[in-house]
């Protein structure tokens, strides 16, 4: 691997991402915005909750599939942008392009805040494994299982940038299975992501 993740974290920590007169914060292409972590943790219960045990799965199906879409579209903005070409792609090398580019992309996830993650297995196209050591989603107390919706979805559309068709039309390719949570007492949460053959 030839990302310094060090310096992609030093680097891109360092960006600040603010907002227009109208309190809009336009960036990659898209809208982001800052909300406390217990807004998206609030959000989720209460939809979870709401959902009783009939629509539990299609619940946690809708809040997995936002993040992943959430996830492309700015996962798209963030590795074309003028920032990440500037402090990570110079570390990108022809011959493991996606994969660097995936390296680079957890390591900006990891500066922003969204996660103190990195990819720990990488079988190119088929099979990524993620550990996240510290993530909002950890504070949030789980009713069934493992409730990291926001990682597993942008787990899954960062591995359909890397190597599903161009965006916009990569979307959907993989899946990702949450095997460990930090909410659940696991010392750190795992996140495999495999193609989707349903």
């Amino acid at each position: 691997m030839a990302i310094n993740r060090d310096k992609v974290i030093k680097d891109m920590s360092k960006i600040q991402v603010k907002g227009n007169s109208e309190g809009l914060i336009p960036a990659f292409g898209v809208m982001v915005n800052q909300m406390p972590a217990g807004f998206w943790n609030g959000f989720s219960n209460r939809i979870m909750s709401a959902a009783g045990d009939d629509l539990q799965d299609a619940a946690e199906g809708l809040l997995e599939n936002a993040a992943a879409e959430c996830g492309y579209h700015t996962g798209y903005g963030i590795i074309t942008s003028e920032e990440f070409n500037s402090v990570v792609g110079p570390m990108i090398s022809e011959e493991s392009q996606a994969e660097d580019v995936l390296h680079g992309a957890y390591g900006v996830f990891t500066a922003w805040g969204w996660a103190k993650s990195e990819i720990v297995e990488l079988i190119p196209g088929e099979k990524m494994v993620v550990r996240a050591y510290d993530y909002y989603e950890a504070d949030s107390p789980s009713t069934k299982g493992n409730c990291s919706y926001m990682i597993k979805g942008v787990s899954r559309a960062f591995m359909d940038l890397a190597y599903s068709k161009t965006y916009p039309d990569g979307h959907g390719k993989y899946k990702c299975e949450q095997t460990k949570g930090i909410e659940n007492g696991d010392a750190y949460g795992e996140f495999v992501v495999t193609i989707d053959d349903e």
